[in-house]
């Protein structure tokens, strides 16, 4: 009993309805591990410094190819944002042991190993959506504003997450990994159509730079990139059914962006392209999230 009274004193206790499960997150401004139900998987859960009553607003990080949910918090310092704009924010690990990391599966896609994702490997997108389901039974999470954002190989993962469970997220935030389905395989400056195709809109805001040697702007590198991340952009916004743009604007001197609209569901695609940025979190985390806000489920 004193085991179990210690714990609770150690999490914090959603406002629930009386009919509903008990929501138990770490205590307000801290980072905890949280296994998902029966998966034997666990992901790094962070709670808002000052949450609000009821379910949350969800972030999904996915790390980049070779790191794990520790890596992609420090990396892109989302705890912060999570504790300035209130979201619960939680960083898995992929379901593909690399060394001493993890990869991402994305069936038919090379990792970055070169080796293709075989029919016995963890199934991330079930993953994922389990932990959304789990999270959402419990009243932690508002289903309507689940939101997925990732580097590199977490940009490729959050890419196919937008592919193939548009039902579940209102949004994505790709940085460096804008992707928009595989590489057609007749042409693979392509996006090959009938590797993405989404049930509903997906709003996308993708955050790049335009001196990224790993996964280049303009295409080519290694067989899971190939394609440019305009070209990305441009099947993103068939997809949406956006009939304007790409308009173009500076919004700082080594700053640009590249913009779809009058879209389906007002669903935009954005990108956002820093001039001389490399293969790193180029996202300026506050335009992310005002980004996701605007969009429910």
């Amino acid at each position: 009993m004193r085991l179990i009274l210690a714990a609770a004193a150690a999490l914090l206790a959603c406002a629930l309805p009386a009919d509903a499960a008990t929501c138990l997150l770490p205590a307000p401004g801290s980072t905890q591990p949280m296994t998902i139900g029966t998966t034997g998987r666990s992901v790094l859960v962070h709670t808002p410094e000052n949450p609000s009553d009821g379910p949350l607003p969800l972030v999904i990080a996915l790390h980049g190819s070779g790191g794990d949910g520790a890596a992609i918090l420090a990396q892109s310092k989302l705890e912060a944002s999570s504790d300035r704009h209130g979201f619960l924010l939680i960083a898995p690990n992929g379901g593909i042991p690399v060394e001493r990391g993890f990869v991402w599966n994305i069936p038919g896609v090379p990792t970055v190993t070169g080796k293709v994702p075989e029919p016995g490997d963890a199934d991330d997108v079930a993953f994922l959506k389990t932990a959304i389901d789990v999270l959402a039974a419990q009243g932690c999470v508002d289903r309507r504003r689940v939101y997925a954002t990732g580097l590199s190989g977490g940009g490729r993962m959050t890419s196919w997450l937008g592919c193939v469970a548009s039902d579940r997220f209102a949004a994505i935030a790709p940085v460096v990994g804008l992707r928009a389905g595989n590489p057609l395989a007749s042409d693979k400056t392509r996006p090959d159509p009938a590797t993405c195709t989404p049930k509903h809109p997906m709003p996308v805001i993708a955050f790049a730079g335009d001196a990224d040697g790993t996964n280049p702007v303009q295409g080519g590198g290694a067989g899971y990139w190939q394609y440019t991340m305009e070209a990305a952009e441009t099947r993103w916004a068939t997809l949406n059914g956006c009939t304007a743009g790409p308009l173009r604007r500076d919004l700082a001197a080594n700053l640009y962006e590249r913009l779809h609209t009058r879209c389906r569901a007002q669903s935009e695609v954005v990108a956002h392209i820093l001039r001389g940025g490399g293969h790193v979190w180029t996202a300026d985390n506050d335009a992310m999230w005002r980004f996701f806000a605007r969009y429910r489920r």
